[in-house]
């Protein structure tokens, strides 16, 4: 939804059908799930509980949430039929948040939760509880002898996680801000059973961000402590480069096993990286680059451009392919950068502008000749395609530096540096002082 998009209370979606692009019903909505901030921050909705048909109750991530409109709700058509499990940080709003008892802060009264509003935030894809509406009186008092009011968040107290509280919740809402490289680095310094527990309450598009930042050996050992369908999700949520990469520290069997769990989309680009040698081209691309075809326009690259999950390597060019358009492409032409979209009029054809002066690589490339490339021509990132000149991937320069830098590099203290690292960890866990927005 777009900027200004409309406030939804949640009672209005219960039971509401969920449909898949072509129409089709997927299931009905049960409950919303939402995780609870410090510092009266009002919380983020994480996605839907959604009932399929064989009444199996499963997890539909907001990401995957293309539109809430008119009694229904759209998916992008991805669905994760495992058996929805909450989360130690998590809170159904139907099933926990209503009909709660909190206090207005303004006067102190306790009033009854009768609904909440949710909205999405402009030109983002986060979600977040909006308004809070409620009911002055005594628990179990008829509705029309106390008033109804809707409040902000930060109107009423007795919903948000207590800043003095125990266990990792406290500890995950204080990484809220903080990113993805900080937090590994906190966990770093944790012993490995305070990095289990925090790492059971993080979402797991959040974890699979962190893991990714982790040294292997802690990736290991994090994703071993996961139950198996759970460690699937998250591998799922993985850049599938980093996700083969920490597939191959593993015995064959558990690879396999998890392999086996994950959606077979997933399985297939991860098990095509794995059966590259690890320090060539093959073994060092994403297989998830921006890939246009010749009658797309510079307006629709600028689109796919601008998606906030997209690496800024991976944003800097977008790829000109035959269909089809997932890797392994139709015959790949050309390049175009970044810097040309914004040069030229949203109607442009990318066809036309399309870089084809730099050959692209083959998979069995070796690092030094990777290197040597993203260095002589100043790119960050690199097409590879295969003997038939079909797109197979780009590598970009962040996994290059991965594999140049010292193998101890991620375990050095200068994530931590500033007020958003150890430090802040630190005085958290002491009481000292959690991270707030002012």
């Amino acid at each position: 939804m777009a900027a200004g998009a409309p406030r939804i209370f949640v009672s209005h979606l219960s039971g509401v059908p969920v449909f898949d692009p072509n129409g089709d019903q997927v299931g009905r909505v049960r409950d919303l799930v939402a995780m609870l901030r410090v510092g009266g921050r009002p919380p983020r909705l994480l996605g839907l509980v959604v009932e399929v048909v064989s009444r199996r109750r499963i997890f539909l991530p907001m990401t995957r949430v293309t539109g809430v409109e008119s009694g229904q709700v759209i998916t992008t058509g991805v669905v994760n039929m495992r058996r929805f499990e909450q989360r130690p940080t998590e809170r159904l709003i139907l099933g926990e948040l209503l009909d709660r008892r909190v206090r207005l802060v303004a006067d102190d009264e306790e009033v009854t939760v009768l609904d909440v509003a949710i909205q999405q935030l402009p030109a983002r894809r986060d979600w977040e509880i909006d308004r809070i509406f409620v009911r002055k009186g005594k628990a179990g008092a008829l509705r029309r002898r106390g008033e109804t009011l809707t409040v902000e968040w930060s109107a009423v107290t007795g919903f948000s996680l207590e800043e003095h509280g125990q266990g990792a919740e406290n500890l995950v809402a204080t990484f809220e801000q903080m990113r993805p490289a900080d937090v590994a680095n906190v966990l770093h310094h944790l012993t490995p059973k305070r990095r289990a527990e925090v790492a059971s309450a993080l979402d797991d598009d959040r974890l699979a961000d962190v893991m990714e930042e982790l040294p292997e050996d802690e990736q290991v050992e994090i994703l071993g402590k996961l139950k198996e369908e759970r460690a699937a999700d998250v591998l799922e949520a993985m850049d599938p480069d980093d996700a083969a990469d920490l597939l191959s520290e593993l015995p064959e069997d558990d690879k396999e096993r998890l392999l086996t769990l994950m959606q077979p989309d997933d399985a297939a680009d991860v098990r095509r990286l794995l059966s590259y040698e690890e320090n060539t081209a093959g073994g060092l691309m994403t297989t998830e680059p921006i890939v246009l075809r010749p009658d797309a326009t510079v307006a629709d690259a600028l689109a796919r451009v601008r998606q906030a999950d997209l690496s800024p390597a991976l944003a800097a060019q977008v790829y000109v392919c035959r269909p089809p358009d997932e890797t392994p492409t139709g015959k790949y032409l050309g390049t175009v950068h970044f810097q040309r979209l914004l040069r030229d009029p949203p109607f442009t054809l990318v066809s036309s502008i399309v870089d084809t002066g730099l050959a692209p690589l083959r998979p069995d490339a070796s690092l030094p000749v990777v290197t040597s490339y993203l260095a002589a021509y100043n790119m960050v990132a690199v097409p590879v395609v295969d003997e038939s000149g079909s797109l197979l991937g780009a590598v970009t320069v962040d996994d290059v530096l991965d594999h140049l830098l010292p193998d101890d590099w991620r375990e050095t203290d200068f994530h931590a540096e500033g007020p958003e690292g150890l430090e802040a960890y630190e005085d958290s866990e002491r009481g000292e002082g959690a991270v707030h927005d002012h």
